[in-house]
């Protein structure tokens, strides 16, 4: 190579290098920046706020294991109050999902329960009304077995007073019979 190559290859390198630190500079900025607005830390966000491509913070181990620290962290106060860490924002979720569960859990019991306790007011209820109505029927019942029964002593009496009838009548047809053949020679016909 000649001394104007490795100058120039040098001069680039060192351009380079500069670059290179410019981007770490700006990605350690965003990242301390997004630490204290207490924001979600993401290597995609963080690439985007600084400026530069993602694959930047892949390359360079040191500055993808500040953003993982970062995402476990908590979150650094502002002068606006204390901020909350995504992990602190997931346990409130998670809790907040388990109180929902025991609330739907305990309303599904009382739902049960006010459930039996109507069903029992409505069989006492209609218990009462079919006690009302057995006694309504049992005497209607009564009424009808009353009327039954001398509706059949009516119809004895009849049957006895139809029987008188049919032997009154035998009797006065036997007597019609002898009275009418001792007056007439029966006719031969």
């Amino acid at each position: 190579m000649t001394p104007t190559g490795s100058v120039r290859t040098a001069a680039m390198t060192a351009g380079r290098q500069a670059d290179s630190e410019r981007r770490r500079q700006r990605v350690l900025e965003a990242l301390q920046q997004a630490r204290q607005r207490g924001e979600e830390i993401t290597a995609s966000a963080l690439a985007r706020q600084a400026r530069v491509d993602r694959t930047f913070l892949y390359r360079h181990r040191d500055l993808l294991e500040a953003v993982h620290a970062a995402q476990q962290a908590p979150a650094t106060t502002s002068g606006t109050g204390p901020r909350v860490s995504p992990a602190s924002l997931r346990a409130d979720l998670i809790n907040a999902q388990d109180r929902a569960a025991r609330l739907n859990r305990r309303v599904n019991q009382l739902e049960k329960k006010l459930s039996e306790a109507l069903g029992q007011q409505v069989w006492r209820a209609a218990d009462e009304e079919a006690h009302d109505d057995v006694g309504t029927l049992q005497r209607h019942v009564a009424a009808l077995q009353q009327e039954c029964a001398d509706i059949h002593l009516r119809l004895d009496e009849r049957d006895e007073e139809l029987q008188v009838a049919r032997t009154t009548n035998r009797e006065l047809m036997a007597q019609l019979n002898r009275a009418s053949g001792s007056s007439t020679p029966p006719s031969a016909g």
